[in-house]
């Protein structure tokens, strides 16, 4: 029951807040975005079924285990909750004064967030331990992972969705929007740090990937 009440909140409402808060459901970016946010949400689910189904149990226990850091049993909420934040600003701008960027913009940041979702999922769909929250999972054999987005950045999955929620003020033309935002990305970079600090402390041979792979969250800088 409580895996079903998640899937309907993440697939059938939550993409759709922008038009449910302003009552206009002919706002094509907003249904632009309800599209891209549900085909990426099921497409990757279904990938992982097949190739990791002990991941669809764990990510549903969400925070059940016990042995979740202390720290990540605050972050985890915040992280979700700003990205609801996000669309409810936007859908609350929208019947007032923030000006409506170009067609252009808007597909732009469309791609935008198809390109950061997109690494988001592939990280999940490679990442047999990627986890709701924080925790060594050493009943499931936990090791680190180095393949596919790995190779680039130690923490892709932050990245990609980082990336992404950077262009929905974009697309649904909401400055205000960039408010929850930049809150967002500063829970996202604290999360990163300890989840990293932890990782490179408890998790053998995460030192010796963090050697070769050298950036947390962005290529090049950190």
């Amino acid at each position: 029951m409580r895996v079903i009440v998640q899937l309907v909140i993440v697939v059938m409402v939550a993409p759709f807040i922008p038009m449910i808060v302003s009552g206009q459901w002919g706002w094509w970016q907003a249904w632009a975005y309800a599209v891209v946010s549900i085909l990426s949400f099921v497409i990757s689910r279904i990938i992982v079924n097949r190739r990791h189904p002990d991941l669809i149990k764990e990510r549903a226990r969400f925070m059940q285990a016990k042995d979740t850091k202390p720290w990540d049993k605050i972050l985890a909420p915040l992280l979700g909750l700003g990205s609801i934040l996000i669309l409810i600003v936007a859908g609350v701008d929208k019947p007032t004064w923030t000006p409506a960027s170009s067609l252009i913009w808007n597909l732009a940041a469309l791609f935008g967030i198809l390109l950061g979702y997109g690494f988001s999922s592939w990280a999940l769909i490679e990442n047999r331990f990627f986890s709701g929250t924080v925790r060594i999972q050493t009943e499931r054999g936990h090791h680190v992972v180095s393949t596919g987005p790995y190779r680039i950045i130690r923490h892709p999955g932050y990245a990609g969705g980082l990336f992404g929620y950077l262009f929905i003020p974009l697309l649904l033309n909401s400055l205000w929007a960039f408010i929850p935002v930049v809150l967002l990305m500063i829970v996202m970079v604290v999360r990163t740090a300890l989840e990293d600090k932890t990782l490179q402390e408890e998790l053998p041979g995460y030192k010796e990937y963090a050697q070769k792979t050298r950036y947390r969250l962005l290529p090049g800088i950190w």
